[in-house]
């Protein structure tokens, strides 16, 4: 078995003990949600396995739960890889609780706003492939991020594409743009598309997201081939910041992206 596989089975068997510690203890998700203080999609996501258990969260569900360290010492001897690099789990914990986020894109839509045939589709595509075990779980993970858009209280979410995109054959092309036309009208949404008409480009060093954390501070994440970054340097974030507004100010308006998506579609 690859070590992938193995953290796999073995977060899903952290999740089975999780649930029936809960259940033992007669508390919903919800309840022991509110117990640890974390939402519910958590405590639902780490019991399907779909979720990493971090360690500081082990520790206080076995205090409430009283399992006498079970949930920490499986964490604890989770093998060195885990399910994602420590970069990709940082993202997705600052993902989750973002207030604001910024994301241009120029080689595929923003995982964000993918719907499943397109995830799956990206997922097969990877170099080496992916088994199907594995195209299962990240696609229910990537899917699972999402949540953040329908929030009672969702962050304010940006995104520049380059117009190139929108006509891969990537899953269910017109269902993509359905999807992608239904997001649109979100009102935490905002959504442009830098056309291939335009002769300023200000993202051609490649995809970035920028995020606002809850305490106000401002961070940035580049995607290149061979891996992603982090980049926290106050002057860094500044220019990719830059970077975005002149994305914005060269992307079609919002208005204008609707209709190119409503256009696309009456082709179809």
């Amino acid at each position: 078995m690859s070590q992938r596989k193995k953290n796999l089975s073995t977060m899903k068997m952290l999740g089975r003990q999780l649930g029936t510690a809960r259940r033992g203890a007669g508390l919903t998700q919800i309840g022991l949600a509110g117990l640890v203080r974390v939402d519910e999609e958590t405590i639902a996501s780490i019991e399907q396995g779909r979720r990493a258990l971090k360690p500081d969260l082990a520790a206080l569900l076995d205090e409430v739960l009283d399992t006498k360290g079970m949930l920490a010492t499986g964490v604890a001897n989770l093998p060195e890889i885990d399910q994602f690099p420590l970069w990709a789990e940082l993202y997705m914990e600052h993902e989750r609780e973002a207030i604001a986020l910024s994301w241009y894109d120029n080689a595929v839509l923003p995982g964000l706003l993918q719907n499943e045939p397109y995830v799956r589709a990206v997922l097969r595509n990877r170099v080496p492939a992916y088994d199907e075990d594995e195209i299962e779980t990240y696609t229910a993970l990537r899917l699972d991020r999402q949540e953040i858009l329908r929030r009672k209280n969702p962050p304010t979410l940006s995104f520049v594409v380059w117009e190139p995109v929108l006509y891969m054959e990537i899953g269910d092309r017109s269902a993509q743009l359905r999807y992608l036309r239904e997001l649109a009208e979100l009102p935490c949404v905002s959504l442009q598309f830098l056309p291939m008409s335009s002769p300023c480009h200000a993202g051609l060093d490649g995809p970035f997201t920028l995020l606002e954390t809850p305490d106000h501070h401002h961070l940035a994440y580049a995607e290149g081939q061979r891996g992603s970054q982090w980049v926290s340097d106050a002057d860094e974030v500044s220019i990719l910041a830059r970077k975005y507004a002149m994305l914005r100010t060269q992307a079609l308006t919002t208005q204008d992206s609707v209709g190119l998506l409503d256009r696309l579609l009456g082709e179809q």
